[in-house]
């Protein structure tokens, strides 16, 4: 394309905005609020999966020692569910640090204290699988070595706990991918309203002589202004309003292990998306509408 030809698409594009008066308000309209919606959910979607993958993080593996293990056994069972096994982290446990760390997490030294006398625990190994979702495999072969008594994972709800961590991940997607679908098919059709009203002019350039390119080029900037300036209110709702949440958030949740997602890196995906959206919806309603009036 020429550089003059370029500089007359984006300027009829900046006109054909004004021309088009409440038609181009109504069009931004649906983009902003169609927008918002899918940013508001993108917030819950990706901070629910933040929350999901912490309590998996926190999955461990306690691996209880046969008594009578002397150290060198010990190494070699360390090294060997090292290398065996798909894990993060493996981690030796004597038996007094695990008395001291049951004191510290119940605050029960009144209780337990006096078991430092003769204490009835045993060493052990803290293992943290590299997936979680491999925690209950692992768990289950380190079992059966024979410096393991016993294993302790939380069996009884693992299963549960992941089953509902990954319908939760599917259902959220599921939710998003319709509203994105949803926001593209009613903002589409909303431009293509604005540019329905203009069929005479398109009509007209056409029987003229003019080229498809040449008639097509400014509805597509228009369609690209209108994505964009659709997506600003949605971005500054998410900046102010998702940085307000997070600050408020150290109060609330103080009392569970969870945090929101920090801010800075969540606004700009989001914004970058939004802007991406609004910008593809708005071109893929430009083209659409236009080509049927590209037919003379």
């Amino acid at each position: 394309m020429k550089f003059n030809a370029a500089k007359r698409h984006i300027r009829e594009g900046f006109k054909n905005i004004g021309r088009s008066g409440w038609m181009t308000f109504a069009s931004i309209s649906a983009v902003t609020v169609m927008l918002v919606i899918v940013g508001f959910f993108m917030i819950v979607f990706l901070n629910g999966n933040h929350i999901a993958s912490t309590i998996e993080d926190n999955v461990e593996i306690r691996a209880f020692i046969e008594r009578g293990t002397d150290e060198a056994e010990i190494n070699d069972l360390i090294e060997e569910v090292n290398e065996e096994y798909d894990v993060a982290q493996v981690e030796f446990i004597d038996k007094e640090e695990g008395l001291e760390n049951l004191i510290a997490s119940t605050d029960g030294e009144d209780y337990w204290g006096s078991l430092r006398e003769d204490n009835p625990l045993r060493d052990a190994l803290r293992i943290i699988a590299s997936t979680p979702q491999l925690t209950e495999e692992i768990a289950q072969s380190v079992d059966e070595h024979p410096y393991i008594g016993r294993v302790s994972y939380g069996e009884e709800i693992i299963s549960d706990l992941f089953t509902i961590t990954n319908t939760g991940r599917v259902a959220g997607a599921v939710v998003v991918a319709a509203l994105l679908f949803t926001a593209m098919f009613l903002i589409s059709n909303t431009i293509k309203l604005t540019i329905l009203a203009r069929k005479n002019e398109i009509q007209i350039m056409k029987l003229v002589g003019a080229k498809n390119s040449f008639v097509r080029w400014p509805f597509l900037i228009e369609g690209m202004l209108l994505g964009i300036l659709g997506s600003i209110v949605p971005i500054l709702l998410i900046s102010f309003g998702y940085t307000y949440l997070y600050n408020q958030s150290a109060s609330f949740l103080q009392s569970v292990p969870y945090d929101l997602l920090a801010p800075n890196l969540l606004i700009l995906q989001l914004s970058i998306l939004l802007v991406v959206v609004g910008l593809g919806v708005g071109i893929w309603g430009s083209v659409m509408s236009v080509r049927k009036f590209l037919k003379v």
